[in-house]
């Protein structure tokens, strides 16, 4: 297996802090933000890695070099413009081959246990990918699943409103006792994703968006996993939360 990292946005909420800094570069308890990503991945074995750099990309790729320093073979591909995260994927084609990849946003940070429940499971049958999901988060600002009896994705759906959310439990996809799964912004795919990565048209926010593709494989009939965190999950989406973090 081999993985993929989202690390091209500039993280403009966070303000100055990445004036001079691509997000993934910020620090976190003594280590940048992707520096914590990587050595969790690699604790699974994983030891080929492509990063998608943009803003500031030049800090990411003289920071990491090839990555032999750490044992890693690390290669990246640049992202020249920002319309979403559906598409950026693509950029690492060449480099995944016929491999299964693991895909993280670069700002994600979860235990290492995260990432090997999600291998484990990945391998418990023949699946085109896996989601990781969590609860407890505000489903209209990310994309809330919906998994059936063997936790498989049945259906997502992209920042839902109030009234989306209305019309779900008036389906009976959504009942008040039912837990909101939250996408959690790590996933695996093996190269079938980039057959509908290709088809994708921008959403009405104007970005592809890469839950579009996740949901034109389950019509697809692509059988795709579920995956819940373990332990913490955070996105590093804003000052206040980096800062909570020390």
């Amino acid at each position: 297996m081999k993985a993929v990292i989202l690390a091209a946005g500039k993280g403009t909420r966070m303000g100055a802090l990445t004036d001079e800094l691509p997000k993934p570069m910020l620090p976190v308890e003594g280590k940048t933000i992707l520096e914590h990503i990587i050595s969790g991945i690699a604790a699974q074995g994983v030891r080929e890695f492509c990063l998608i750099t943009g803003w500031k990309a030049e800090v990411i790729e003289q920071h990491f070099g090839d990555g032999s320093a750490l044992g890693l073979s690390i290669t990246y591909a640049r992202q020249e413009v920002q319309d979403g995260t559906g598409k950026a994927p693509e950029l690492a084609k060449r480099f995944v081959g016929n491999d299964p990849f693991l895909l993280t946003y670069g700002d994600i940070l979860v235990r290492p246990e995260t990432y090997a429940t999600m291998v484990e499971r990945f391998g418990q049958g023949e699946f085109s990918g896996l989601i990781t999901v969590t609860k407890g988060e505000d489903v209209t600002k990310g994309a809330i699943n919906f998994f059936d009896d063997q936790f498989c994705l049945r259906k997502i759906v992209e920042k839902p409103s109030a009234e989306q959310l209305d019309q779900l439990r008036a389906d009976g996809w959504l009942k008040d006792s039912d837990t909101m799964w939250y996408n959690a912004g790590i996933y695996i795919f093996r190269p079938v994703v980039f057959e509908h990565t290709a088809k994708l048209q921008k959403s009405p926010r104007g970005e592809y968006e890469l839950t579009d593709a996740i949901a034109t494989m389950i019509d697809a009939g692509e059988p795709i996993a579920g995956a819940k965190t373990e332990g913490r999950w955070i996105d590093v989406r804003d000052p206040e939360v980096l800062k909570s973090l020390g």
